[in-house]
């Protein structure tokens, strides 16, 4: 059984026992969260789809840790100008782990 939810503005397909990575969350560590955008659902080999959401599909899980991701650096030359810009990114990303998956 698997099911393709909504996190973070991003879709991801997960299973029961999954430890995922999102874009940040609020919530505390070992604090328990539940996932409603639930877009489709596999279950015994039916999938159901959701319009954009399945009714009553909802995703347990519990947030393992907040931390940054790797440096990723952004380079901007201007043209015509001797003028270069290096700037670093660091995204905040959770880390979640999927407890139970609760079918419509």
């Amino acid at each position: 059984m698997y099911a393709i939810v909504q996190a973070g503005g991003e879709q991801i397909r997960v299973a029961t026992g999954d430890e995922v990575a999102v874009q940040k969350v609020d919530g505390d560590a070992n604090a328990e969260i539940v996932l409603d955008k639930v877009l489709m659902l596999e279950k015994d080999g039916s999938y159901t789809f959701g319009t954009p959401f399945v009714t009553g599909a909802s995703v347990k899980a519990e947030i393992v840790k907040t931390e940054k991701d790797d440096k990723v650096l952004v380079y901007g030359p201007r043209p015509k100008k001797a003028v270069r810009k290096l700037r670093g990114h660091r995204q905040l990303l959770t880390t979640l782990k999927i407890k139970e998956i609760i079918g419509g």
